[in-house]
């Protein structure tokens, strides 16, 4: 994945498919504006869209969620003094919130 943002991916992808942006837009159940923007980066990417977006373009959807998920944790953090500590002390928090959950 070389785009720069999610969006920027999802319009490689389309483009590499070949596939009309009004295709893209029906299966994602958004107008053809709006993808545009996403593509764009003008509009942030719904993680609800990943999975639909994985399986037109037959991309691995674990790569497409950690590059989303990481990118909105990177800039949540990004002017945080602390990030590094803060990504510590969140990691321990999740293996102990997958635990109470009795989660995998």
């Amino acid at each position: 994945m070389q785009a720069e943002n999610i969006g920027g991916y999802i319009r490689q992808l389309r483009e590499q498919a070949e596939m009309p942006l009004r295709k893209l837009a029906a299966l994602l159940d958004i107008d053809q504006s709006t993808l545009s923007k996403l593509e764009r980066g003008e509009r942030p990417v719904s993680r609800q869209m990943l999975p639909i977006v994985a399986k037109t373009f037959n991309v691995d959807e674990k790569e497409l969620v950690i590059r989303f998920m990481s990118k909105k944790v990177a800039y949540q953090l990004a002017d945080e003094k602390y990030a590094k500590d803060i990504l510590i002390a969140a990691e321990k928090e999740i293996k102990y919130i997958i635990k109470k959950n009795g989660k995998n």
